[in-house]
């Protein structure tokens, strides 16, 4: 091949660096080679969050037993920061439903 400004490739050498710039730059942008992304989907990552808030309301729930039960170690301030984290991941829940139900309502509203 011939190097310099005007210098012209051949098909196969241009095929061949179009495919490792493109593997390069979906490595950058943190896309596999194969087109697949390497972050969660939309619905793993509501999964997720819903199983995080799951969590807390079990954690909150177990820690109120115990502390009713008198379970050494189970203090009413353990009791109650427990009871408030699964509140506010309730609600955060709550609220972030809210906005994706506004924004359908938004989106079936819009005239075309």
């Amino acid at each position: 091949m011939v190097s310099g400004i005007g210098a012209v490739a051949s098909p196969a050498m241009s095929a061949a660096a179009a495919g490792q710039a493109a593997a390069s730059a979906a490595a950058a942008n943190g896309i596999a080679a194969t087109g697949s992304t390497t972050q969660p989907g939309f619905g793993a990552m509501l999964n997720q969050a819903l199983e995080h808030v799951s969590t807390a309301q079990t954690q909150a729930a177990a820690s109120e037993a115990g502390f009713a039960a008198g379970v050494p170690g189970d203090t009413l301030a353990k009791a109650l920061v427990a009871s408030d984290r699964a509140a506010v991941a309730w609600n955060a829940t709550v609220a972030a439903r809210n906005e994706l139900v506004a924004a359908y309502q938004t989106v079936m509203n819009m005239q075309f």
